[in-house]
């Protein structure tokens, strides 16, 4: 039974902000509604042929005409349904918490019995068929569904959520198709035979939404190990805390200064970090700021946050070219020039280096410009804190800290400075971020996912801006392509029909002035394949055969008068086609009848003056044979030229010789074509562009035309290529791939790469 949700009370329901949804909910909002967009338009798409089908296969009129009712509604009700389900859909994401999209399914507990009443039998029919359409949704998609509910609760672990609260779940689509249908204009029976088109053709096909769902969280690193389901009696809170695969405790290195203060409960928690300690304990790294021999002072991991805190804002700003490292920034702590010096536990210590290590690998990443490395280089003693507050950080792939560093470094890649005078939003968006966190953080890491949150919301933005932009430019390009490809197929077609041909001035004068018009219209409506096109090529032949009729024959003439006013009236009609002036259109026409006229007066003509060629032709022919006879002499002298061959049988071995170097060559450029081949769009590139390199993306690859379209930050267009040129491009350096991984992770891999390659050495 469809709710009446026509009025909202905005005191009830109050009013969510989509910015405080996190970003990972922002993009699975956006991104789920285009994929159920695809599925209901594929179901509605089947269900007018299956309807169709049923219809004539019915046993009886009533059925006959239910499925004919249910047909015509669905095709008139088909946009306001898509979009009232999309709407539906997307306040279970804006109103987290609040929205229940089935609110009467309470415990019999919180039932008020005296406000229970009798359904009518229609309302009935159509409950009862949504909550099977609801079951049959859940237990078929039980795992995919869990998978994606627990995903969200640790996205937003403030809230309680009921399963059928959870965005994308399936009380909230069936809600959405019982609300979207109250508009049907159908009688119940009608109604039902579309409910069961939806269990019929929607249940598969959500396979690919869940999925797509699952997929795009675990892409942002939320909860990538989930693997078992929990159970039913599990609270909402244990759904919320992420799912580690075991890791078998390492045993305590005997060569660590202090590894024995790390306590077994911490080991379990930490397994990541203990692996990559004992890592860096094997290879020696363990000295620094840890132990307390000498007149050290040992310092508590509270101690040392609180002479973090002390220097987490530095001074003065950095330039790209002067980031001090983390070592540099702890050495008023543990290296001063006056004072007590102080030391930290092994356990601090390894923090402190796994995060220099991190830092040291991001701001020589080649992949970040230089001043956004000085502006992420400032949140090093931040990140520090995070890490030694919350080691999971090393481990946890949604940790707030680690996607917002992430996302800074993704935005700050394809980041070019801005001409003087310029606002570059970006950059200042970037030093926000920045500044909040040295000015406000402590060991509050929510702020992280405050400004996680925020700054995805601008991105997002930012991004839809930009998308619109590049697609305007892919339209555009794609069409200038469509009309070069157009273009080039009239140029050869009229080089092909005048070739050869002696055609009036009018005439070719029409053909390459208004019917060319209409040749390229003909192609870039209906295509090169249509019927048009062919009609259209055919007509232009018939044209210069109409003024040009070779060879002439004793039916030409007769073929001509047949021929003409075909050719005139497709000619004005295809001119009326494209609107052409129709006053030039009665000029040329004119010129064309006096054209066609000049040719009755030649045939006329020759036909005269053709008896004598005729009589004399019998006396002349006999004379060129002796003539032609001395000709075998000189087929006599090919003999010689038969002999051409000889230096081919010299030139032979040459090929074997050079064939190594050709085929390295070519193997060489086979691999530049590759490289340009494996360029999606999307792509960030460094190009040089007239001396200075640039950031710019692959925007659009335009298969009409093989071009590759590079744009920058703003959507502008900087770089046009073709494949080949891509390819030498790449291979002499012009042209560099960046890497947009998730810088993070990238480091972290590189930083047990490296410790792992060394311990093999």
């Amino acid at each position: 039974m469809a709710q009446d949700n026509k009025v909202v009370s905005l005191k009830s329901q109050g009013l969510v902000s989509r910015v405080s949804l996190p970003g990972p909910l922002i993009r699975l909002r956006d991104v789920s509604g285009q994929e159920l967009r695809n599925v209901l338009s594929n179901f509605f798409d089947s269900a007018d042929d299956v309807l169709f089908n049923l219809s004539e296969k019915a046993s009886s009129t009533e059925d006959q005409s239910a499925y004919f009712n249910a047909m015509r509604e669905l095709r008139l009700q088909r946009k306001n349904m898509t979009v009232s389900i999309l709407q539906w859909v997307s306040r279970s994401f804006n109103e987290l918490g609040r929205f229940d999209p089935v609110p009467g399914m309470s415990s019999l507990e919180q039932v008020d019995q005296d406000s229970l009443s009798l359904m009518e039998h229609a309302d009935l029919e159509q409950s009862v068929a949504i909550d099977n359409l609801m079951a049959k949704l859940r237990n078929h998609h039980a795992k995919s569904a869990h998978d994606l509910a627990a995903r969200i609760r640790y996205l937003v672990p403030s809230l309680e959520l009921e399963d059928r609260q959870v965005p994308l779940s399936p009380e909230v689509i069936c809600s959405g198709l019982s609300e979207a249908s109250g508009d049907l204009d159908i009688d119940i029976r009608a109604k039902l035979v579309v409910f069961k088109l939806f269990d019929k053709l929607l249940v598969n096909k959500l396979d690919g939404l869940y999925q797509a769902a699952n997929e795009l969280l675990i892409k942002e690193g939320v909860l990538p190990q989930l693997k078992r389901p929990a159970t039913a009696s599990s609270s909402p809170a244990a759904a919320k805390a992420p799912v580690r695969s075991p890791v078998p405790p390492k045993a305590p290195s005997t060569g660590s200064g202090g590894g024995g203060q790390v306590s077994s409960g911490q080991a379990g928690s930490q397994a990541t970090f203990s692996e990559l300690a004992a890592l860096l304990h094997q290879e020696g790294l363990t000295g620094g700021e840890a132990g307390g021999g000498g007149e050290s002072i040992q310092l508590e991991t509270a101690g040392l946050m609180e002479f973090l805190g002390r220097i987490q804002k530095p001074s003065g700003g950095w330039d790209g070219d002067d980031i001090p490292s983390l070592s540099a920034l702890l050495a008023p702590i543990f290296k001063p020039e006056s004072g007590p010096v102080y030391a930290v536990k092994q356990v601090d210590n390894d923090v402190i280096n796994l995060v220099s290590m991190l830092f040291d690998f991001i701001l020589e990443d080649r992949q970040l410009p230089a001043e956004m490395k000085a502006l992420i280089g400032r949140l090093q003693i931040p990140v520090l804190k995070v890490a030694l507050s919350d080691q999971s950080f090393f481990n946890r792939g949604g940790h707030p800290a680690r996607k917002l560093l992430n996302e800074l470094a993704l935005a700050g890649m394809g980041w070019s400075p801005k001409g003087e005078g310029q606002r570059d939003p970006l950059k200042d968006k970037i030093e926000s971020v920045v500044n909040r966190l040295l000015d406000d953080f402590t060991d509050n890491i929510e702020l992280f996912g405050e400004l996680l949150s925020d700054f995805s919301h601008f991105m997002d933005l930012d991004n839809r801006r930009r998308a619109l932009v590049e697609q305007r430019l892919r339209d555009a390009e794609e069409g200038r392509a469509k009309q070069e490809r157009a273009k080039t197929m009239v140029d050869e077609l009229l080089a092909e029909l005048l070739e050869g041909r002696e055609v009036p001035p009018v005439v070719h004068e029409f053909l390459q002035q208004p019917w060319r018009k209409y040749l390229q219209w003909a192609v870039l409506r209906e295509g090169e394949g249509s019927s048009r096109w062919e009609a259209a090529v055919e007509l232009s032949r018939r044209l210069v055969w109409s003024v040009d009729p070779n060879p002439v024959d004793e039916n030409t003439r007769s073929d001509l008068l047949r021929a003409i006013p075909s050719i005139v009236d497709g000619l004005r009609k295809g001119l009326q086609t494209i609107s052409w002036d129709p006053f030039a259109t009665d000029n040329a026409i004119r010129d064309l009848e006096l054209a066609h006229v000049d040719v009755f007066q030649t045939l006329v003509t020759t036909r005269e003056a053709e008896p004598e060629p005729e009589m004399q032709a019998p006396a002349e022919t006999p004379a060129p044979a002796p003539t032609e006879a001395p000709e075998p002499s000189a087929m006599a002298a090919e003999p010689a030229v038969s002999q051409e061959p000889q230096p081919s049988t010299e030139t032979a071995p040459e090929p074997p010789s050079a064939r190594p170097e050709v085929a390295a060559v070519a193997a060489a450029e086979d691999v530049w074509l590759d490289r340009a081949d494996s360029l999606g769009v999307g792509s960030w590139v460094e190009l040089l562009s007239n001396g200075n390199r640039v950031r710019c993306k692959l925007a659009a690859f335009i298969k009409a035309t093989g071009k590759y379209i590079f744009v920058n930050r703003n959507g502008a267009k900087v770089a046009e290529y073709l494949r080949e040129d891509l390819a030498r491009a790449l291979s002499s350096g012009d042209i560099s791939m960046l890497d947009d991984g998730l810088i993070f992770d990238r480091a972290l891999e590189s930083i047990i790469d490296n410790l792992r390659s060394n311990r093999r050495d």
